[in-house]
């Protein structure tokens, strides 16, 4: 069986990095001495979208917290791997966001938890995705642990960059920097044959369209419906063919991304809000009914306002993933109109962006590509996703 770095493409050097840390760290277990830097409190792992952070700090949590170790740290096979990497170890707390921010009270409440005993006697690890989503009395509280680390206890951050708008320079200065990089199309497709089971051909179009996003590359390889919503984007371009036209192409991306994300919460939110109101007694009779029942409108308030939190970023994430594939459409006609020696991202639409590369400029085509980075910036900024798209649309047709 596969050790627990198996899934981590395309990253090396920090694959050694890690496993060395790993190897540290067991060796304070033992009560051995370990050279200074060897294995530290708290780190950081950065990357673009897709080049698998939570999946390193999964798997560095994993090997820290395996309990057999014959052929290293991280055998995959043992209880400590298995549970850590299913997220159900007693000792690891993942904090992964479904909504827009990582709130203040959930994270002091994960903090106070990570410094108890850890119950296996090795370590408590508190995982946190997306640790830019911190607000900033989140990062405030996170910061304190991380200043005063209790012992045992190790901080895994995941973030986009070490950039100040992505993670704090006080919180980024008590932290070792894994950095990872986008992996290569053909490492993904390879992982997606020997995982997956994907068949070679499918899972080279599927890593070249997916721009190295492992995530992104296994859902269109088994999801018809993510194979339509891609290609009803890809379709986009043929046709803006005058102002009408932008505004329906830009309701259309709009109504496609809020019905994804619906599609996406819908059970989670149902199970939810049963779960509460079995919790608060909903649906009793007899004394004291009519106090439990307002206590329960308070509770199920708080709830949807989570739930309307979690839906938007769940739109967000939808649509970005439509803006990347309209970015990649427009850079392989840039390619094609240069000649450019790099493999086309959209290999099933390379005939379309060669019959555009002899109609638009270069220059038109390179505008056309940063009004889509434009539009994503703009959405990333808050601006409203409909304005944003709409823009972009009205930009796309000009040229």
């Amino acid at each position: 069986m596969s050790d627990v770095f198996f899934q981590l493409v395309g990253q090396p050097d920090a694959v050694t990095t890690l496993r060395a840390a790993a190897t540290a760290a067991a060796a304070v277990i033992r009560g051995e001495a370990v050279g200074a830097g060897a294995m530290t409190h708290a780190w950081l792992f950065t990357g673009p979208p897709g080049s698998g952070r939570s999946v390193a700090a999964r798997s560095f949590a994993a090997a820290l917290q395996c309990t057999d170790q014959a052929a290293g740290p991280g055998c995959g096979h043992c209880d400590g791997c298995h549970t850590t990497i299913a997220g159900t170890h007693p000792d690891v707390r993942l904090v992964v966001p479904d909504g827009l921010s990582i709130p203040v009270a959930q994270m002091r409440e994960l903090v106070l938890r990570s410094a108890t005993t850890p119950a296996n006697g090795r370590w408590q690890v508190l995982l946190i995705e997306d640790a830019d989503r911190l607000t900033e009395a989140a990062g405030n509280a996170l910061l304190k642990a991380v200043e005063e680390p209790p012992d045992r206890t190790i901080f895994l951050l995941c973030a986009p960059s070490d950039h100040p708008d992505d993670i704090s320079v006080t919180i980024r200065s008590r932290c070792r920097v894994v950095p990872l990089r986008q992996p290569a199309a053909e490492a993904v497709s390879s992982l997606l044959v020997e995982r997956d089971g994907v068949d070679p051909a499918t899972a080279a179009w599927v890593a070249a369209a997916a721009q190295g996003h492992v995530g992104r590359a296994r859902r269109l390889a088994a999801d018809a419906e993510a194979r339509g919503r891609r290609a009803a984007v890809l379709a986009v371009p043929r046709q803006l063919t005058g102002v009408g036209a932008c505004f329906d192409a830009a309701a259309a991306l709009i109504e496609a991304a809020e019905a994804e994300a619906a599609a996406a919460v819908a059970e989670t939110d149902a199970a939810e809000r049963a779960a509460l109101e079995t919790a608060l007694g909903a649906g009793g009779t007899g004394k004291g009914a009519a106090g439990a029942a307002r206590g329960i409108a308070g509770q199920l308030k708080d709830l949807e306002k989570r739930q309307k939190s979690r839906a938007t970023r769940a739109q967000r994430d939808a649509l970005d993933r439509a803006l990347l594939d309209l970015a990649g459409f427009y850079r392989d006609v840039l390619n094609a109109r240069w000649g450019g020696p790099v493999a086309a991202v959209h290999t099933d639409t390379a005939a379309l962006a060669e019959a555009a590369a002899q109609r638009w400029t270069a220059e038109s085509t390179l505008r056309r590509l940063e009004s889509v980075l434009a539009c994503r910036t703009a959405i990333d900024a808050n601006v409203k996703p409909r304005i944003a798209v709409e823009a972009m649309m009205l930009e796309l047709w000009h040229g």
